[in-house]
């Protein structure tokens, strides 16, 4: 089993959701230290920043690997990748973060600001 923190699609509500539907912990935030971004406005992607103060919104999930390998994984958009962040408990664990190099594209919209994904959506008149 895996631990991942989830700040889009996959939590609660989103229309991936049903595919780790039982794995939820609870919802929790990360560590202070977190840029976040919206890739196309159909997912969002952390970066580990120190010298922000800003924490994110999610949930946490207790996956298998298997399915996190075979379900969730082939999935993602090639802009983010599996990484490793701190939680606001000072726990480790996985996320999808955003992919080296994605940053200096340019491409990805910040929005830090509204602290987690389900707050971005809701300017855009979205629930999903």
């Amino acid at each position: 089993m895996a631990r991942i923190f989830f700040n889009g699609q996959a939590m609660v509500g989103g229309p991936f959701h049903p595919s780790v539907a039982g794995m939820l912990i609870g919802a929790v935030r990360t560590a202070p230290g977190h840029r976040f971004f919206s890739i196309g406005d159909v997912c969002p992607g952390l970066l580990a920043d120190p010298a922000v103060d800003t924490a994110i919104e999610g949930e946490l999930y207790d996956v298998p690997l298997e399915h996190l390998r075979d379900v969730i994984l082939p999935g993602e958009p090639r802009a983010l990748e599996l990484g490793v962040i701190e939680l606001a408990d000072g726990s480790a664990c996985l996320s999808m973060v955003l992919a080296r190099g994605e940053l200096e594209r340019g491409v990805h919209k910040e929005i830090t600001e509204h602290g987690g994904w389900r707050a971005y959506l809701a300017t855009l008149g979205r629930t999903a």
